[in-house]
């Protein structure tokens, strides 16, 4: 069956229920029909946070056959339940770019979902919406004030950096023309959309404490420079408070079920490889005063969510994960040991061996942060015993704990191992979370770190685009924020077609991106993409709905 077809046999449990297991009432929610509900800031409990059990789960470096960290963190709280750790998962919200473009839904798989899954992948609770009315309120604001005669900040157009956004992939937006049809149609200036995702709004929500702290960052956008100079941010445009209010309700994290009947926490969905790739703070903080475990995931590989989580998230907000579960497939690791993507079901030993090398790098830059890993084997049914015994020797020698794990077809008796292994490694974890740098370091010196430790690059090279933009950083006093560095997630390097461990290499910055407002930077290295585009047979294609509202093809 697919993931729809399963989801679909499942008898759901009212949402009133669910958040009986975190020990709500059903007038302590926010309720979106029977299945869905918000639940409010001032139900969060800081002070009991600290007592619950956070754990990570990452995965290798993705490949087109994917690795299934969601459906793993999905399985994985269902398995801690079943031993009788009260556990809640938390995991970011889909886009619809990715849900009408290649990947899909993203809710899980087989017997590891989270439901209701068409509501999920479809609008859901309407937070991206309100994110993309933010942003471009924000947008409408800035061009009426460089169109203004009476209001006008002396913004100079060709500074802006905001463009606009929207919820779907369009390539055809990237770059565009804005302002023509005359005086009365504004100032003509180029500008472009990016995703809803890529939003710093979007970042900024997923990193708020609270609606003030919300507040407060939404007027730190920084937005360009007047002609004479001056640093013009959104506060400047009275912006803050009508971007605030649009989002009153989006803050609020989504409590739904998963198909075993256990709260998930659904919040935010920053990408990995432009922005934070987590959940929001809020969302983890509020699993983590319900909760004995709490699970999360972020996205694409260890070196770009994962880095991200610590080193942003977790300083930001001052969590302290205690075990990182690194979800890796057998074929995923051929793929990387030169397998082609069609041969990937057949075995193949000698591309295995090959393709270790990645997990390797992995589980090193877990030990960097003093947090214990336990490889997740995601397995699938053309496996053989062999390959997944040349993983469990490799994870035998590095000295870590490894587990089976058939999540998507049996959901949570198929993590039993797994679960058991996270508890004894959070139990017996008695170091401290150490972040990989200091924000206080510079600039250039925190982009070597991420980039040689964690990437494994032999130096990093600056544009004079980059360079200059450096001083533009400095000259704004932001030299003191983390880095966000966008990359590729096919590899480790900056170049896609590196795969494997790849060693001796370059990362060049090409720009750098001021994101005041989320309290980062964003170094660009290679070709990233903020606005994807449709490939040629789209997965729209297959999705359909028939007369009585029931809706097909989503995966």
């Amino acid at each position: 069956m697919s993931d729809l077809e399963i989801a679909k046999k499942v008898a759901l449990k009212p949402i009133t229920e669910i958040a009986e297991k975190l020990g709500l009432q059903s007038d302590e929610i926010d309720m979106y029909g029977k299945y869905k509900a918000k639940l409010p800031l001032h139900k969060m409990d800081v002070e009991n946070s600290t007592n619950s059990k956070l754990i990570l789960v990452s995965a290798t470096s993705p490949t087109p056959a994917g690795e299934g960290k969601t459906t793993m963190s999905i399985g994985l709280s269902e398995g801690l339940n079943r031993l009788g750790k009260k556990t809640t998962v938390v995991l970011r919200e889909p886009s619809l770019g990715p849900v009408f473009g290649i990947k899909g839904g993203a809710t899980g798989g087989g017997y590891s979902q989270v439901l209701p899954m068409e509501d999920i992948n479809l609008h859901f609770t309407g937070d991206f919406a309100a994110i993309e009315k933010a942003h471009n309120l924000l947008a409408a604001l800035i061009d009426n004030n460089v169109q203004s005669k009476t209001n006008s900040l002396g913004l100079d157009a060709r500074t802006i950096s905001w463009k606009r956004v929207l919820d779907m992939n369009d390539r055809a937006l990237r770059r565009i023309i804005v302002g023509l049809g005359g005086t009365g149609s504004g100032i003509p200036r180029e500008t472009g959309f990016d995703i809803t995702a890529a939003s710093e709004i979007m970042a900024i929500l997923c990193l708020a404490d609270d609606l003030e702290d919300l507040k407060k960052r939404l007027g730190n956008i920084f937005i360009g420079y007047t002609f004479d100079r001056k640093p013009i941010y959104a506060r400047d445009l009275k912006a803050e408070g009508a971007m605030a209010a649009l989002l009153k309700d989006a803050i609020m994290p989504n409590l739904v079920q998963t198909i075993e009947g256990n709260p998930a926490i659904i919040h935010g969905g920053p990408f990995a490889n432009i922005a934070q790739g987590t959940n929001s703070v809020i969302a983890t903080r509020m699993g983590l005063s319900f909760s004995e475990y709490t699970v999360t995931e972020a996205g694409f590989g260890f070196d770009l969510g994962a880095e991200k989580f610590f080193d942003i998230k977790c300083q930001s907000a001052g969590l302290s994960p205690k075990a990182v579960v690194l979800t890796t497939t057998v074929r995923a690791l051929k793929y990387h040991g030169g397998a082609s993507l069609d041969s990937l079901t057949i075995p193949d030993t000698a591309a295995l061996e090959k393709g270790i090398p990645n997990l390797e790098k992995h589980v090193e830059n877990i030990l960097r942060f003093k947090v214990p890993p336990v490889i997740a084997i995601n397995k699938f049914v053309t496996d053989t015993k062999e390959e997944i015994e040349l993983i469990i020797a490799a994870a035998n020698k590095m000295g870590v704990p490894v587990a089976l794990a058939e999540v998507w077809a049996k959901g949570g008796e198929g993590s039993a191992d797994l679960a058991q292994k996270v508890i004894a490694a959070a139990e017996n974890n008695n170091t401290d979370f150490t972040p990989l740098y200091d924000w206080e370091m510079d600039v250039q010196t925190k982009i070597t770190t991420i980039a040689t430790k964690i990437y494994g690059a032999e130096h990093v090279d600056y544009t004079a685009k980059a360079k200059k933009d450096l001083k533009k950083i400095a000259d704004l006093g932001l030299e003191k924020l983390p880095v966000c560095i966008a990359k590729t997630q096919k590899s480790l390097s900056d170049n896609p077609a590196l795969l494997g461990r790849p060693k001796d290499f370059i990362i060049t910055v090409r720009e750098i991106e001021i994101a005041s407002g989320a309290g980062f930077l964003v170094p660009i290295t290679g070709d990233i993409m903020r606005m994807p585009g449709l490939p040629a047979h789209p997965a729209s294609e297959r999705i359909d709905i028939d007369r009585d509202g029931h809706i097909t093809g989503l995966f």
